[in-house]
C-alpha cells in the first residue's frame, strides 16, 4: 500500500512524499522547500527517487534543484516547469507515470497556470491536484481562461466520488468564509465550515479532503448548479465560475 507523508512547509504549503514500501521508491509531489523535503525523507528513512511537479510556480518546483543534487531524483512535470528547472520527462493529459507497481494518470487541470496537471492514482484512491482545486476553493486564475478552468474542474469532478484530494495549501478557513458568502443556503457547507474552524482551533490540517464533500460544498465545483447560477448569473457554467472567481479575488 502506498504511504503518503504530509507536512507543512513555507508559510502555508503542504509537502507530500509518496512512498511505495515494496519497491522503496519515493516521489516528492511538488517541491516548495527542497531542504525540508530532504529532512522529512531522511526522518522517514526514505530516499527520494522521483519528483512529480504539478506546475511551474516556485512554491511548487523551486526545490527541484536541491533535491536532484542530493538524490539524483528524476523530474516529471508539464513543460512549463522548464521555466525554472530542468525536466527529465514532460507529461500532459492522458500520460501515465509509475511509482513502483503503482500507476498515476496525468490530468490536464490548466487554469491556474496554462499547463497545470494533476496526478490521479486510481488504485490508491488519491489525486494530487496542486493549486487547481482547494478545500472549498480553487486556485487564482493567473494564466488560463474561465472556459479552460471550468473544463479542468469538470475533469476533477469526474473522478470517483471516493477519491481523496491532496491540494497544496492550507487556505480552507478563508475559502470557507467566501463559500458561505457565495452559497449561504447550503446546509452541508455550513456544517463543513464549523468543522473546519474546530480543526484549525486544534491545530489540525483540513487537507486532504474527500471529493464527495467538495462536490456538495465547494462553490467553484458547483458553478453548474441552479443555486449558484441563480445567485451569480451566467448562461453557462463557465460564466458562473468566472463571476465566482472574480468575486473571490476581491473578497
Amino acid at each position: 500500500m502506498l504511504e503518503v507523508h504530509q507536512f507543512p512547509c513555507l508559510g502555508d504549503n503542504y509537502g507530500y512524499l509518496l512512498h511505495d514500501p515494496e519497491s522503496g521508491e519515493t516521489a516528492a509531489i511538488d517541491t516548495p522547500d527542497g531542504a525540508e523535503y530532504l529532512r522529512q525523507a531522511e526522518a522517514k528513512g526514505w530516499r527520494i527517487t522521483q519528483i512529480w511537479n504539478t506546475h511551474w510556480h516556485p512554491d511548487h518546483a523551486g526545490g527541484n534543484k536541491a533535491i536532484v543534487e542530493a538524490t539524483g531524483a528524476t523530474v516529471t512535470g508539464p513543460q512549463e516547469v522548464e521555466k525554472i528547472a530542468p525536466v527529465d520527462r514532460i507529461v500532459g493529459d492522458g500520460d501515465t507515470v509509475t511509482l513502483g507497481g503503482f500507476e498515476a494518470q496525468v490530468i490536464d487541470v490548466g487554469g491556474h497556470t496554462e499547463g497545470h496537471v494533476a496526478y490521479h492514482l486510481p488504485e490508491a484512491g488519491t489525486a494530487f491536484v496542486g493549486d487547481s482545486v482547494f478545500a472549498l476553493g480553487c486556485g487564482r486564475m493567473f494564466e488560463g481562461t474561465p472556459e479552460q478552468f471550468w473544463a479542468s474542474l469538470e475533469r476533477i469532478k469526474a473522478l470517483p466520488r471516493e477519491t481523496t484530494l491532496y491540494c497544496a495549501h492550507e487556505y480552507t478557513q478563508a475559502n470557507a468564509r467566501f463559500a458561505l458568502h457565495a452559497d449561504p443556503d447550503n446546509a452541508e457547507l455550513q456544517l463543513y465550515a464549523r468543522e473546519i474552524d474546530e480543526r484549525r482551533a486544534r491545530g489540525e490540517p483540513t487537507v486532504p479532503m474527500p471529493l464527495s464533500r467538495e462536490l456538495a460544498t465547494n462553490p467553484f465545483l458547483r458553478a453548474n448548479t441552479e443555486a449558484l447560477r441563480g445567485r451569480w448569473g451566467g448562461t453557462a457554467p463557465h460564466e458562473t465560475f468566472a463571476a465566482l472567481r472574480a468575486a473571490k479575488d476581491s473578497f
